[in-house]
């Protein structure tokens, strides 16, 4: 409980899997809806994690292959990863000359 206080504003909304330790967070000020995925559940209305997990796995794939990532770089790399995860279904060159295009100073 203490690293969600120190990380997620109180009055979030969190939407978890099923895990035991989840329990007390409606208890210390949060909106938490829960999907169980041991009773075969992997979706209540709007609550899913399915897809916080598909991020996860490839983010973890990807950072795979820097080995002994630096940890002050972590995030910039995470948030690459995030960048990625969004636009995996875009041509990323594309994206990006927008960007850059949206962005000059002229």
């Amino acid at each position: 409980m203490p690293i969600i206080q120190g990380k997620i504003l109180e009055g979030s909304t969190i939407h978890t899997e099923g895990w035991k330790a989840y329990d007390g967070l409606i208890l210390n000020g949060y909106q938490h809806y829960r999907v169980h995925h041991a009773k075969h559940e992997f979706a209540r209305g709007k609550s899913h994690v399915n897809g916080l997990e598909s991020f996860w796995s490839f983010a973890k794939r990807r950072l795979a292959k820097f080995n002994d990532l630096p940890s002050h770089k972590f995030f910039l790399h995470l948030k690459e990863c995030e960048f990625r995860f969004n636009h995996r279904h875009d041509n990323l060159v594309e994206v990006v000359l927008k960007l850059i295009r949206k962005n000059r100073i002229c």
